[in-house]
Order: C-alpha cells, then sequence, then structure tokens
C-alpha cells in the first residue's frame, strides 16, 4: 500500500463496482461542493491494472469524477495490490458497511466547526446546504442534553415534534423529561413530550394587521425554522396580543353592512337572530359578518336579514306582537318536517353550487353537453314568448358567451373547444337549484345527476344545517355515521357537528341530485301533453327568456341568443325579465378567459 498522486483522468472505472446506480444530482452536487472548498478528504482506493497498462478504481469512482467535474489536476490516491476478485467483494463491503450520521452529530460537528471559527454561511457552502439547514440544526443546542444522548441513540422525534422541544425553555424540557423520561431500553415518547411543551402559535401569515398595531400591542415575531421554506414562519405566543391587534383590524375596516360577531362552541360565526346565513354568492341588500376562527385568522361569511311584515292597519310594536301571535298559530299542532324551509334553501344553495362547479370542471362527453344544453331550456325558470310581437330581448352576457363562436365578419367560426366551453358557460347561468323563480326544478336535479355534481357537494355537518333537521332527520344521521346518539337533539346535533369537524364529511341523502321518478314522470307527462295540444314543433320561433339567480353585483343573469338582427334566421333570442344596462364586468366562472 503507498499513496501517490496521480491525474484523475487517467484512472478507470472497475467493471466490478457494486454500486451500478447512478447518484443522484443533489448527491454529486454536494460532493463536488466539499471538494471545491476542502478539497479530497479520503483519497479513492486504486489497483494496477493486470499487464500494467494502468490503474483501475477499487472504492472512489463518484470521489474521482467529481474531482475531474471541479478541475483538480492531481489528487491524492492509495494504491493497493489486485485482489483475485477484482475488489468486487471489498467494493460491496465499502458501499454497505457505512453509516450516515445522525441529526445530533451533525450539529455536533457544526458546534465544533463554529467553535474553531467557521461561519455558518462558510459551512453551507462547504457542505452544499442552506444556511436555513445549518441553522435549524444549530437548534438542537436549545434541547436538553439528557434528550440529545436519547436522540444520539437513533430514537428521533419527528420534526414537528423536535420544533416544539427546542422552541421551550430549558426548565420546561427538565420537568416534562423528568415525567415522560423512557426505562433503559425504551423509546421515548415524543408525542406525549412534545404535547406537554406545546404551546399556541399565531402566525405572521395569518395577521391582517400591519406593522403599526404589531408595535402597539408589543407583539414579536419569532423565526420557526422548522417550518416550510416557502411560507412565512414568523409567529409569536403572545395570543391575547395577536387577537387584539385582529380584532381592532377588523373595527377599522368593516365593510358596509358589516359587523363583528363571536364564534359558537363548534367555531362557527354567531350571526344576529333571525338572519339567514348566504352560502351562494351575495347581492346588494346582503350584510356581511366578520370574525376570528380558532387559529386567529380574519374570517367573514354574508348573511341577509328578514323583510319586517306587518300587519293591515297596525303599525309599530303592537304589529309586531301579532305577527309573531300569527306566526306561532300557523305553525301550531303541525308536525316538524324533516328540513325546514331554511334548510331547502340551504340545499338549493348548496347544489347550485355544485352543479356548476361541476359544469366546469367534471369530465362530460360532448353528446352529454349538447343534450344538457337543450334541456336547460325546458327549465321552469325558462319561458318562451310567443313572437308575434318585435320585442327582442338582449343580454351582454350571453352576447359575450356565443361571441366565441363568431369570426370578425359574423359567420359562425369554432373549434370543438371554444363549443364546448361556450356549452359550458350557458348551462350555468341557466340551471339552477335555488328556491324561487331562478329554480330549474327537475331538470336541473337530472343535470347534475347525469355528470356526478353529487361529489361537488360540500360538508352539510355544520351546525347552520343541522339546526334545519327534524329529530327524526338527525337520528337517522346518527345512524348513517355510526355515531352514538344522545338524549336531547341539541346534544345529538353536537355530537354530529364534532364528528364532521375532521376529515368525515356529512350529505343529507334527501339533498342528492337524483330526482323523485315521480317528478321525472310528471315533467314527461306534461311535454306529452304540449305535443298534443301544439304538435311537434321543430323550430323555436319565438324568444326565450330566462329568469336566473341574480349575481354578486345583484344583477340578473340572463342570456342572448346569436344573430338577433336576423329575424328570418330561426335562432331564439334568451334574456332576462330585468333590464341589463350594465356594462361592469360580470365574476368568472373558472372556465376561460373571456
Amino acid at each position: 500500500m503507498q499513496l501517490m498522486k496521480v491525474d484523475p483522468r487517467a484512472l478507470k472505472d472497475n467493471p466490478d463496482n457494486t454500486r451500478q446506480s447512478k447518484s443522484t444530482p443533489q448527491a454529486d452536487a454536494l460532493l463536488l461542493a466539499t471538494i471545491k472548498a476542502v478539497g479530497m478528504i479520503q483519497p479513492p482506493v486504486i489497483f494496477p491494472e493486470a499487464g500494467g497498462n494502468g490503474y483501475v478504481i477499487e472504492a472512489g469512482h463518484r470521489r474521482t469524477r467529481m474531482a475531474i467535474a471541479a478541475g483538480l489536476e492531481e489528487i491524492d490516491v492509495i494504491v493497493v495490490e489486485a485482489a483475485n476478485d477484482n475488489g468486487a467483494m471489498r467494493s460491496m463491503i465499502e458501499n454497505i458497511a457505512r453509516e450516515p450520521l445522525n441529526p445530533v452529530d451533525q450539529w455536533r460537528g457544526i458546534e465544533r466547526l463554529v467553535a474553531l471559527g467557521w461561519t455558518e454561511e462558510a459551512i453551507a457552502v462547504a457542505l452544499a446546504l442552506p444556511v436555513r439547514q445549518i441553522r435549524k440544526l444549530r437548534l438542537l443546542a436549545n434541547v436538553l442534553p439528557s434528550m440529545l444522548d436519547q436522540m444520539a441513540k437513533g430514537d428521533m422525534p419527528s420534526e414537528q415534534q423536535l420544533r416544539t422541544i427546542a422552541a421551550a425553555s430549558n426548565d420546561e424540557q427538565k420537568e416534562v423529561w423528568k415525567a415522560h423520561k423512557p426505562k433503559k431500553g425504551d423509546m421515548a415518547a415524543w408525542w406525549q413530550i412534545a404535547n406537554g411543551l406545546s404551546k399556541t402559535r399565531m402566525y405572521a401569515r395569518d395577521a391582517r394587521f400591519g406593522d403599526d398595531l404589531r408595535q402597539a400591542y408589543g407583539i414579536e415575531w419569532a423565526e420557526d425554522l422548522f417550518g416550510p421554506a416557502d411560507e412565512d414562519n414568523r409567529y409569536t405566543t403572545n395570543v391575547e396580543a395577536f387577537l387584539g391587534a385582529q380584532q381592532e383590524w377588523m373595527t377599522s375596516n368593516l365593510p358596509k353592512k358589516g359587523a363583528i360577531v363571536e364564534v359558537n362552541n363548534w367555531g362557527q360565526p354567531d350571526l344576529p337572530k333571525k338572519a339567514e346565513r348566504v352560502y351562494g354568492k351575495p347581492g346588494k341588500g346582503d350584510c356581511t359578518a366578520m370574525y376570528l376562527d380558532r387559529e386567529g385568522k380574519v374570517q367573514s361569511v354574508h348573511y341577509r336579514m328578514p323583510e319586517v311584515r306587518k300587519s293591515a292597519g297596525q303599525t309599530g310594536p303592537a304589529a309586531d306582537g301579532a305577527e309573531e301571535a300569527s306566526d306561532e298559530a300557523a305553525v301550531a299542532g303541525k308536525t316538524r318536517p324533516d328540513v325546514t324551509q331554511k334548510g331547502q334553501d340551504m340545499i338549493g344553495d348548496f347544489r347550485t353550487d355544485a352543479l356548476h362547479e361541476a359544469l366546469a370542471h367534471a369530465p362530460i362527453e360532448d353528446d352529454m353537453l349538447m343534450a344538457l344544453l337543450v334541456m336547460a331550456f325546458a327549465g321552469t325558470n325558462v319561458r318562451v314568448d310567443s313572437g308575434a310581437n318585435d320585442t327582442v330581448f338582449g343580454s351582454k352576457r350571453f352576447q359575450r358567451h356565443v361571441a366565441r363562436l363568431y369570426s370578425a365578419d359574423g359567420r359562425l367560426s369554432f373549434d370543438m373547444n371554444s363549443l364546448r366551453v361556450t356549452a359550458r358557460s350557458v348551462l350555468i347561468d341557466v340551471l339552477s337549484c335555488r328556491r324561487g323563480i331562478s329554480n330549474s326544478g327537475v331538470v336541473s336535479r337530472i343535470a347534475g345527476a347525469a355528470i356526478g355534481a353529487d361529489g361537488f357537494l360540500p360538508n352539510m355537518g355544520t351546525e347552520d344545517f343541522l339546526l334545519c333537521l327534524s329529530r327524526q332527520a338527525l337520528e337517522a344521521a346518527v345512524k348513517e355515521a355510526g355515531v352514538q346518539p344522545r338524549p336531547r337533539v341539541r346534544e345529538t346535533r353536537a355530537v354530529l357537528v364534532d364528528h364532521f369537524a375532521g376529515d368525515a364529511t356529512f350529505v343529507l341523502p334527501a339533498a342528492l341530485f337524483a330526482p323523485d321518478p315521480k317528478d321525472i314522470a310528471d315533467l314527461l307527462k306534461h311535454a306529452d301533453s304540449l305535443d298534443e295540444e301544439n304538435g311537434l314543433v321543430e323550430e323555436a320561433t319565438g324568444d326565450v327568456r330566462c329568469d336566473v339567480q341574480p349575481d354578486a353585483s345583484g344583477d340578473a343573469v340572463g342570456s342572448v341568443a346569436p344573430d338577433l338582427d336576423h329575424k328570418d334566421s330561426g335562432a331564439d333570442a334568451v334574456t332576462t325579465t330585468d333590464d341589463d344596462a350594465s356594462d361592469e364586468e360580470e365574476p368568472a366562472y373558472g372556465i376561460a378567459a373571456e
């Protein structure tokens, strides 16, 4: 065995090298950086080639390659005698018997380098690691020495647990470690240790307030070096100050028709009495409630207050009292339905939002898409005028939809992709399950079932919706969820809310899109009766009017068919019942940029 210097380019690879798989680019970059920073630490091992034509690498193929990549003219090598098996066994041992440093030893090595004058930046360059990683390892200096000894045995906590432990004081760690120290040879219960040291954190990324309020409330940010590198990981454990600053920000930025509300035991906003929460798009007359959730984040919901109704000929408190008395008398003696009227309204909103989401994103075959588009105009929120007059109804929204299908000279010119996007846009504007004038009726239920809109329905296991269910419906939900019912309806509802607050979801079976066969039969029967009265009409001759749900701006959304200037073309015009004179941009549906 002898030490000598050679040109790394003159060395030959060993065909019997055990490691044949390519190393990762990250590992090669790390080795190259260390060679450039501190040189070749461990010389490769070589042996003379049979016939004396050069040298073959026995151990250190990657080191040799990276030395060439680093531009080294010569490297130190150890020359040994050639083995009978061409070094195959020694190559196997050299690659298997090694053991990487555990995080504790890495930290101790870094601390030693710092003591010798190395900076964190220089260590990061030499090891090809981010400075953040070096600082993260140095956080182990905050861990109790007896805990470090346990970790050095290979019993490491998770990163989240280690983050919690390192953030605690030395005295706190001593107290918790004394209570949960494992017996000799056992593993530590790191989750219990972390739970005993955990503190509530409020993150800067969730703060709405600025630096002025931060200083006013004395909030100091600490850096969570264990958090994801692409997020703002600053936090504070001064929860009271954080919530106070958030509260003041809400007070200063409360919108018109807005209110700050508290949350109930399930973390839901406690809206004003008789307020109805808006689960779809809010209208102009709707109010906004702002509140702080359990994580300290500012959240907002929309709600609307019922219109005040007064008895004829009465005003003031007497009229209000008479109204309440008449309402109570109207419901006296009646059996409560499984779902209240408010619950039905919420189901309509849920279905419509899910239907529109499915129309925008679910896979739909072209023949099904065209069939749905035709069927949409059979909805109960669509009516056909006779065409006996010259009145033409128009809507900017549908004009923008069909504009995708026209060339500059007014001719139809489109590809299938443009047609699909336009068809989806029209379906979203027309089909609706919302209760009231905008309800498309059973056709919207058929459409939703056809395209799998059930999969887009939200979790209905919330306090607001479960309040709309009867005892019988709640008991059925409890049975379906496999939860033990409680003697009182309120307690049963609370159990369901807690159960569905996690990963589990609840969708009321009656809220699914599949319609009642009787409703389908009535629809077909009605269509047959119209055919018998008027005959089968191959082409529409009248204008189509569509009453749909108002959008976020409060304007009605309607549609107009193309080629309005050519009355002989047979095209049907589609519009809303309200005049739409606004030129404001309407909200996009996430289908395609217009």
